[in-house]
């Protein structure tokens, strides 16, 4: 019985994990996760390995009136990186924070001073939370696509934000319901990234 339900389980984590592939944010569309599949995809993250049990990672959901200050954001951060965007440039900036129904801010908490654990150890869990969101939104039927862009950086989106000192923005997630499918990509083997010492 063990032995089944453990082949049951690798078999759901095996189809879970190889099918779940990066979807655009412009492939993202309505209908998004509900509330409580949005709770379901969240509370995955909790699951993250966490040394210390700090939760070194944040996780903002970008609310309509959030995504027009950071459609503002976009297109200033533009302009001051390129003051000869044209028009149609600052517009496709603009139109990048109303992609999908949920946009989420991940950020790393990476202030070594109150806990004493390395920030590598922090970033591979807020990696880890990250991936846990990708998969429970694959589980739930959704796509979903990280992105980050130059405006990720600004010190302009730290203030929007109110991150603290030493939090660092890591991505933008984006989840959906995908309107177009494409092919999975094929996956490297593990010969090529993995060895015996």
């Amino acid at each position: 019985m063990v032995s089944k339900l453990s082949d049951t389980l690798s078999d759901f984590a095996n189809a879970l994990i190889h099918s779940r592939q990066h979807v655009s944010p412009k492939r993202l569309i309505a209908p998004g996760p509900t509330l409580s599949q949005k709770l379901e995809i969240l509370n995955a993250a909790a699951a993250a390995p966490d040394h210390g049990k700090i939760t070194p990672w944040h996780f903002y959901e970008i609310s309509p009136e959030g995504r027009d200050r950071l459609s503002d954001l976009f297109s200033e951060t533009l302009i001051e990186r390129d003051a000869d965007a044209t028009q149609t440039q600052i517009e496709e900036a603009k139109q990048k924070a109303f992609r999908g129904p949920l946009l989420l801010l991940a950020t790393a908490k990476l202030n070594g001073d109150l806990d004493n654990i390395p920030a590598q150890e922090k970033l591979i869990s807020a990696g880890c939370a990250i991936q846990n969101i990708l998969l429970m939104a694959n589980a739930l039927g959704f796509g979903s696509g990280l992105s980050s862009g130059k405006a990720l950086y600004s010190l302009k989106l730290r203030e929007l934000f109110s991150l603290a000192e030493q939090e660092e923005p890591l991505c933008f997630i984006t989840i959906g319901a995908i309107s177009a499918h494409k092919p999975n990509k094929e996956r490297p083997d593990s010969s090529t990234y993995s060895s015996i010492f």
